[in-house]
């Protein structure tokens, strides 16, 4: 047998040898990716699920009760950590556990904080005995109906809808304690045509 023959099966396991190594260098490079793919995917969820129970939330508007300003079907993103770091003021359009039924959720406008004296004369409404500057609210939407004038309690709010005659608020169950307020709206995205920053 002359020597190229007996090193030829050597080459042969070596190529071979060499073969099996690339591939396990290969299964190993593809487990590891998939390994890093799990746990980006794992952190981007948890990060979702932090974002929306702490920090912002999509809603949509049901009804017509904040026309004009809002339209039934538009889509929200209300910031749930606007009030952790701050308190809701007046003209904040807010989103808030429905103080009769806390299982559902409105959208309305704070018009008094604690503290404020509200009344309505005619639709007219009045904090601390000053006309609120209501342009926003059409002369159609407006209503004539009388409040107080009652003085909001510490720790709540007074809210009302834009669509002032066809709104159920704080002029029909009371004032809204600080702890149903969700969070602010900060966006309306959709339709897009029509986004808006709060």
């Amino acid at each position: 047998m002359a020597a190229s023959d007996a090193a030829a099966p050597a080459d042969l396991r070596a190529t071979i040898d060499d073969r099996r190594s690339a591939i396990v260098r290969r299964l190993t490079i593809l487990k590891d990716e998939a390994v890093a793919w799990v746990k980006t995917l794992a952190s981007a969820a948890v990060y979702a699920t932090l974002i929306v129970t702490f920090g912002f939330q999509v809603a949509r508007v049901e009804g017509q009760s904040m026309a004009p300003t809002l339209s039934d079907q538009d889509r929200l993103i209300v910031n749930k950590l606007a009030y952790r770091m701050g308190e809701p003021r007046r003209g904040d359009i807010v989103m808030l556990y429905y103080p009769l039924n806390p299982d559902k959720s409105f959208v309305k406008r704070v018009i008094a904080e604690e503290g404020d004296q509200v009344r309505i004369v005619d639709g007219r409404v009045f904090v601390n005995d000053v006309p609120m500057n209501d342009d926003f609210v059409p002369p159609e939407y407006r209503s004539h109906d009388d409040f107080g004038p009652s003085v909001v309690p510490e720790g709540y709010y007074f809210v009302m809808g834009d669509h002032r005659n066809n709104s159920s608020d704080s002029r029909h169950w009371g004032f809204v304690p600080k702890k149903y307020i969700i969070g602010k709206v900060q966006l309306r995205w959709w339709p897009i045509p029509n986004a808006h920053l709060f």
